[in-house]
């Protein structure tokens, strides 16, 4: 017994015994990381490295002519580029404001309220988490066209607010709170809204942060709504413009140069949010499912 006295099962600090999580999780870091290097990489390849053969992985002669394509190709734009930026900007944070709104009043109400019916919602929500985007555009632009909803700003916000998986994460984190807490608040006089935004919404602050991110990367990198439900150029998101924008010129040798540019924008904003909220989605993933 005494040669175990001292040691800790989880040391604080670097200890030897901790070589042989190095030994598996580092070359799993280095190989879930190649994709990302690929896209930056790949972004900056002058195009007798992207078509060379056999493929290179790594730049060897980085270059911006890529990004100066695109910049060049947007002076010939009828509609400021700014304009764009503008409107994925402004309808992201719509989207994100109102599907994390969205999930926790939902959440809050499926998990600690009883009424007729609410499995059956629960069970509905959960079965939308089977259907693929491509499943229900046609149905989304029925209900858009009946609500006469097209090329209208909200075209870009609504058909996005519904997100099944955000709705989910949120309901089981709340199902860890403890009725007692929600009771206590409720002898003391607080209304449904101060306990959900006053003790709810605190305690289950990294899975909205989660449920933010997701409806991020799904508003900023979509050109769906912009395609469907948008005819006017002026309406149109970074997103839809950067997709017509290889997809006009990709058939040429330059277009995939450019193609390659527009991955990295698109991409970069999910890289930066994600690293700066990468803790507390780890933490919604380890307790989304501990009832």
């Amino acid at each position: 017994m005494s040669g175990f006295q001292g040691t800790k099962i989880n040391p604080t600090k670097f200890h030897r015994s901790q070589l042989k999580f190095y030994v598996v999780l580092v070359p799993l870091a280095v190989f879930m990381g190649l994709p990302i290097v690929y896209i930056f990489s790949t972004a900056f390849k002058p195009l007798d490295e992207m078509f060379a053969f056999p493929p290179q992985f790594f730049v060897r002669r980085p270059t911006m002519d890529n990004f100066k394509n695109i910049i060049g190709m947007m002076s010939g734009s009828n509609v400021p580029f700014s304009r764009y930026l503008f409107n994925s900007i402004a309808s992201s944070l719509v989207v994100v404001v109102c599907t994390v709104l969205m999930c926790l009043c939902a959440g809050y109400v499926l998990s600690k309220k009883e009424f007729k019916g609410k499995k059956l919602l629960f069970a509905i929500n959960t079965l939308a988490l089977m259907f693929v985007a491509e499943a229900v555009k046609i149905p989304r632009y029925l209900v858009m066209e009946k609500a006469h909803l097209l090329n209208h700003f909200v075209s870009l916000v609504l058909p996005l607010i519904a997100m099944p998986v955000g709705l989910f994460l949120v309901k089981q984190f709340i199902d860890q709170m403890p009725d007692a807490l929600i009771e206590a608040a409720r002898i003391d006089g607080a209304s449904d809204f101060r306990i959900l935004f006053r003790i709810v919404a605190p305690i289950v602050k990294p899975s909205m942060v989660t449920v933010a991110i997701l409806a991020f990367q799904t508003a900023w990198n979509t050109a769906d709504a912009a395609t469907l439900y948008v005819n006017s150029d002026s309406m149109k998101t970074f997103a839809f413009y950067m997709t017509a924008l290889t997809t006009q010129n990709g058939n040429n040798v330059a277009g995939q140069g450019m193609s390659a540019a527009a991955a990295l924008i698109l991409f970069v904003p999910n890289l930066i949010i994600f690293i700066c909220m990468q803790s507390k989605v780890l933490n919604t993933m380890a307790h989304s499912g501990i009832k």
